[in-house]
């Protein structure tokens, strides 16, 4: 079967959107599986609904990278998206044909420069994981290319003032706080050790808007079935290494001066793409509700007997805690509009009952008490503080947390705390040595004192949780329940 290029999508009968030709306005550092499936997507949508006519150069990263391959599709490639939405099952499928070509700055940096150049470059997108915005003094003006990324941009806006281009509208998706902050940081850090004109520096923050971001869809990536590879290979009418996977679901929240939205095209497209003067609330929303939610209920629901994260939502009383937890207790403490953390609440359950994704709970598991800490913990002490009285929901994960953390333990190995599951199979708690070694040396504790222990230990808790009026007795009712009824009469009794 041949493979996936404009010729082979015209003879397959395609009759969805393409772009076969269009303005290089986009240059996005990166060439992966998470931009492809989130920001392109974007661009692709905005290219058919409002005629934006953006062609997006994609730069390797990094010294391997697909480069070849890309440009052997001519930028093409197939995109799923995948998942429940309004509890329907969702699979779409787009050929995403934003993309014009991609460089490998290890052997094309003259072309990386060339493209930074044009007068029609409007946007600068980057993704090049957590460590990729860092100042590294091993990275020099002439080095082609320079090593890391932030030196990488300053290169090239450097080329760009030269020039007399206008500024750019750089978008920093990396999984960091306050990535764009970041990123001019190091810009600014490379001006200074280049020793760089003043004019320079003052062009690159004057003319340029560095947009701190907040993305959020789940990306797969690659199908790894060989059977569904042929399948859809059949049924699309060619091969194409380079499909794509996301959830249906999908949010890109970018801080940004009034004005930026217009600049863009996405609101105009309809595309889940918000400007906003602040990113933090967002943030906010996403770890309280989404990865809280995750940390909420996943430890208890293990220990209920549950293994996957769309089973538990298929189980009412599972469902129910989490729902009571995220509603009642979670979004009060929230900044944002009610409806609108009500509606990113509906939309987590639908992520959760996610029909292609098989998410385990003990993976999820990983590192609680740390989550439980910066997920959780803020909402509890806030609802605390503004009502006066426990959450019964928060109070119940944090006794499923000790619970998890303390059923039955066996030993304490290289690779974690072996603990066994209530009528079942060992399990294995991954966490910092130091709190593995406190739960170890806790085992023959009663109730009550396992749980003065944990909420007195300020190392943990960054506090000491037993001055939370009526938490210890709480928290240590909630263990018994467990231990004497199971986890799931405990979530059980919060309904």
């Amino acid at each position: 079967m041949k493979q996936l290029n404009y010729k082979v999508l015209k003879e397959s009968g395609y009759d969805g959107y393409v772009l076969e030709h269009g303005t290089e306005k986009i240059l996005q550092f990166g060439e992966g599986n998470f931009l492809r499936a989130f920001v392109d997507d974007f661009f692709d949508l905005a290219n058919e609904r409002v005629g934006y006519n953006g062609k997006a150069v994609l730069v390797q990263p990094i010294a391997q990278g697909l480069t070849e391959l890309i440009n052997q599709q001519e930028g093409l490639y197939t995109l799923y998206l995948r998942g429940s939405e309004n509890g329907r099952k969702v699979d779409e499928k787009r050929v995403i044909s934003c993309v014009s070509r991609c460089l490998n700055p290890y052997g094309e940096w003259d072309k990386v420069l060339e493209v930074a150049r044009s007068a029609d470059l409007e946007i600068v997108v980057s993704n090049t994981t957590e460590a990729g915005i860092v100042h590294d003094t091993e990275s020099g003006f002439d080095q082609e290319p320079p090593v890391s990324f932030p030196a990488k941009l300053t290169r090239v806006l450097y080329e760009r003032w030269k020039a007399g281009q206008k500024g750019l509208v750089i978008l920093s998706c990396e999984l960091i706080d306050n990535n764009g902050k970041e990123l001019l940081r190091c810009v600014n850090q490379y001006i200074e050790d280049w020793q760089l004109e003043a004019d320079f520096r003052a062009w690159v923050n004057g003319e340029n808007i560095f947009c701190s971001t907040l993305v959020d869809r789940i990306v797969p990536g690659r199908i790894r079935d060989a059977e569904e590879v042929k399948r859809l290979a059949e049924q699309n009418g060619y091969d194409d290494p380079l499909t794509d996977i996301g959830e249906v679901f999908g949010i890109w929240v970018i801080e940004g001066p009034d004005g930026l939205e217009d600049r863009l095209p996405f609101k105009k497209a309809g595309t889940p793409v918000i400007v906003v003067p602040d990113v933090t609330p967002y943030k906010k929303r996403k770890v309280r509700i989404l990865n809280g939610a995750h940390t909420g209920f996943v430890l208890g629901a293990y220990l209920a007997g549950f293994d996957i994260v769309r089973d538990c939502m298929e189980d009412d009383t599972v469902r129910g805690f989490m729902n009571r937890m995220l509603y009642d207790e979670v979004i009060p403490t929230l900044p944002l509009d009610r409806k609108d953390l009500e509606d990113f609440a509906r939309a987590v359950q639908d992520r959760f009952n996610n029909p292609f994704v098989n998410h385990e709970l003990m993976s999820i598991s990983l590192n609680s008490t740390s989550k439980w800490r910066a997920r959780n913990m803020p909402s509890f002490l806030e609802y605390v503080a503004e009502k006066k009285e426990l959450p019964p929901c928060l109070t119940a994960s944090l006794a499923a947390y000790i619970a998890f953390y303390s059923n039955d333990i066996q030993e304490l190995n290289e690779k974690g705390l072996v603990c066994r599951r209530p009528k079942g199979n060992d399990y294995t708690v991954s966490d910092d040595r130091d709190v593995l070694e406190f739960y170890l040396a806790h085992r023959a504790d009663s109730e009550e004192e396992l749980v003065h222990a944990v909420l007195s230990n300020e190392k943990m808790w960054g506090q000491d949780l037993t001055a939370v009026d009526g938490l210890e007795k709480a928290v240590a009712e909630g263990l018994k329940t467990i231990r004497r009824d199971g986890a799931k009469e405990l979530f059980r009794s919060c309904l």
